[in-house]
């Protein structure tokens, strides 16, 4: 499974509702995460872009994106953003991949 980063800010009337009607929304949340056949990790409220921050694990980026687009249709949230993460293990294989890559960065004298 992989690992992403959901961090999701709530529209003022979701929160008007959320206010009215205190409730834990992992509790609402979880069941369509497992749906989709991931889990959650682990969620937060945050001050600042975003409301609330989570770790959650999927089998690929298809559920996680799915995830992210039933939640930004559903009208509660202005914005969501989904990373996703790799381990450190898999950090480094790509920083030795690149190194094999061939790539050159652009020199000064190139002009197009």
């Amino acid at each position: 499974m992989s690992s992403y980063l959901l961090q999701v800010g709530y529209t003022p009337e979701a929160w008007a509702n959320m206010i009215a009607h205190p409730h834990d929304r992992l509790d609402a949340v979880r069941p369509v995460i497992e749906k989709l056949g991931g889990k959650m990790v682990h969620a937060w409220f945050a001050f600042g872009d975003y409301d609330i921050v989570s770790i959650v694990e999927m089998p690929s980026n298809v559920e996680a994106a799915a995830f992210s687009l039933a939640a930004a249709a559903g009208g509660a949230v202005r914005t969501i953003k989904t990373t996703p993460l790799m381990t450190t293990a898999e950090g480094i294989e790509a920083m030795k991949k690149a190194a094999k890559s061939g790539y050159k960065a652009p020199s000064r004298a190139a002009h197009a």
